[in-house]
């Protein structure tokens, strides 16, 4: 069978998504409002070592957003994915987060990165076992394992070694094993940058159908493609602070960006220092 052909059995196993025209872009003004903030930073700063990752940061994440974060190399990308998910300490500033009104629990946030942490074990153990530590009971274990695969496409693999899957298909397990958490907020660090085009449109064709459920998705990407369809909201960071912050659609329509975002998105930038 041919890479084409496999990849088109594969999309055949996806969850169907109505045709849809892009994302709209984010709520502004009352309609903002109506969506509650999820976290709220404020001046906020990290320092790794002697680094100043980032500086005086202001930003909030509301429910339902589609959060794309991008910038050059050095810019603090993947700094601010991770104080969003609350793994690096604020240096200054403030770090809010906010209760859902209709739970009245923080929202539970999930995080994928580059290349995923699988087990020795098979693929839907590997699931369960994120389970029970987010302390599932076990008689629900094994059903919300398998839905989760089958959400992803993985559930005829369900017995086969994780780490005997090629790169897309660990990517889609371990989005599989993030959903069967039922997160409130999924943060991706560069979840298809190891992919080859095929598997790259399996794994968001998963981000996406997570996203029209009302999934909050932050996404870390180099890829400017995968910004403008996957997210409703671009955050453009330079030397560790968020220039840019606007709906998907102006901040790749307008020639209003800052001179080095035109540099970014023209290709041109290079290595932040």
């Amino acid at each position: 069978m041919s890479a084409s052909d496999t990849a088109a059995a594969v999309a055949e196993r996806l969850p169907r998504l109505a045709p849809a025209a892009p994302p709209a872009a984010p709520a502004t003004g009352a309609d903002t409002a109506a969506r509650p903030p999820l976290i709220a930073l404020h001046g906020a700063s990290v320092r790794l070592g002697g680094v100043t990752a980032l500086h005086g940061v202001d930003l909030t994440l509301h429910a339902g957003d589609r959060l794309a974060l991008v910038g050059a190399n050095g810019s603090g990308k993947t700094t601010l994915l991770r104080l969003l998910h609350g793994l690096v300490p604020l240096a200054t500033g403030r770090a809010e987060r906010h209760a859902l009104p209709s739970t009245a629990r923080p929202p539970v946030a999930a995080m994928l990165f580059q290349r995923p942490f699988l087990l020795s074990l098979s693929v839907w153990r590997n699931v369960s076992l994120a389970l029970w530590l987010h302390g599932v009971p076990r008689a629900e274990r094994r059903a919300r394992a398998l839905d989760a695969l089958r959400r992803v496409g993985l559930d005829e693999l369900a017995q086969r070694p994780a780490r005997a899957l090629s790169g897309g298909q660990q990517q889609r397990l371990a989005l599989a094993r993030a959903w069967a958490l039922r997160p409130d907020i999924l943060f991706l660090d560069e979840p298809t940058a190891s992919l080859d085009p095929g598997a790259k449109r399996e794994v968001e064709h998963v981000i996406e159908s997570f996203a029209a459920e009302g999934l909050t998705v932050v996404l870390a990407t180099h890829n400017l493609g995968q910004a403008k369809r996957l997210a409703t909201r671009v955050a453009y960071l330079e030397a560790g602070q968020v220039v840019v912050d606007l709906p998907v659609h102006a901040f790749f329509d307008t020639d209003r960006l800052p001179p080095q975002a035109q540099l970014f998105l023209k290709g041109e930038l290079a290595w932040t220092r």
